[in-house]
């Protein structure tokens, strides 16, 4: 069995840890994989200053006050949001990166890394949706054509996810756990591959499924994260078309390649629910699980478990 290096930080409003296997190995092997894990921590705290809703002067933030103006994007937001938007054309506007305004109205107006309540000034009566969002390519430029607030929370965690595995890539042997989206390279401290367990969505301290994988991403998306009011059944996720809670899922998780497609999709697969939620998985070609309030177990037709 390897000794590993283990690492933890506060970010995207949850605790970021990553293990790299095999910090048995000499002191300039030692002193690589630190800096190496440093580097791929630093991306999710720089991703954060970028694409934050809740921060002012964040790339993000600082977009939704020029409306109407073809902003210079940095790549990072510029691709970001293109995937965003992709999502949400395939999923007609149920996924929405122009969610923010109503999560707001629902109380989600508060920074989980900070606790600093930030709201915004667009008019309560504006209804922006993703076709309100123009990107062009060649420029690199957004524009938002209405007043909105975007939210990119269901794609920039799997964004940082999947730089800090670059960054980790070279070690071969790795798990990445940002609060339960998850990546993980190679084999684990005993040689074998990666057990990654699922919450049980009402059950806090017990799982209700575990996979066995490497080299791929774990996501998902549950309705126990941020709760509404007390006595409500709101939470943090909404389907954009309509304006309210997603109340068909309890849980939904992917499994994809890359962290940035799984956290995206199981937000989407979430919001659309058991039967449109495993088509869109299908179509997409990943493997995922959705489990209603009521613990009804759907899953994709192939199905990884451990």
């Amino acid at each position: 069995m390897s000794e590993s290096y283990v690492r933890t930080i506060s970010a995207m409003g949850t605790v970021v840890t990553i293990r790299v296997v095999g910090h048995d190995a000499n002191e300039a092997e030692r002193a690589e994989r630190e800096a190496g894990v440093a580097r791929a921590l630093e991306w999710f705290t720089h991703i954060t200053a970028q694409c934050s809703r809740f921060d002012p002067a964040s790339e993000l933030s600082r977009l939704a006050t020029q409306v109407g103006v073809a902003v210079p994007a940095s790549t990072l937001l510029f691709e970001s949001l293109k995937f965003a938007l992709a999502v949400a054309t395939d999923t007609k506007g149920a996924f929405d990166p122009t969610v923010g305004h109503r999560l707001e109205e629902r109380g989600f107006d508060t920074d989980y890394q900070t606790g600093i309540r930030r709201r915004s000034t667009v008019d309560p009566t504006s209804r922006a949706s993703y076709r309100d969002i123009v990107l062009d390519d060649q420029t690199q430029t957004i524009t938002l054509t209405t007043p909105m607030v975007l939210d990119l929370g269901a794609v920039v965690k799997g964004l940082a996810i999947d730089a800090a595995a670059l960054e980790l890539a070279p070690f071969e042997n790795f798990a990445i756990d940002a609060g339960g989206d998850i990546y993980v390279a190679g084999s684990n401290a005993s040689g074998g591959p990666w057990i990654v367990g699922i919450r049980h969505p009402r059950k806090s301290d017990e799982l209700i499924d575990s996979l066995s994988v490497s080299n791929t991403a774990v996501c998902t998306s549950g309705d126990y994260v941020r709760r509404g009011a007390e006595g409500t059944n709101d939470h943090h996720i909404v389907n954009a078309r309509t304006g309210d809670t997603a109340l068909s899922s309890a849980s939904a998780t992917v499994i994809a390649p890359t962290a940035i497609v799984a956290d995206a999709l199981a937000t989407a697969a979430f919001i659309l629910g058991p039967t449109e939620g495993i088509a869109l998985l299908e179509r997409h070609g990943v493997e995922g699980l959705i489990f209603t309030p009521s613990l009804e177990r759907h899953r994709t037709a192939v199905m990884v478990s451990s």
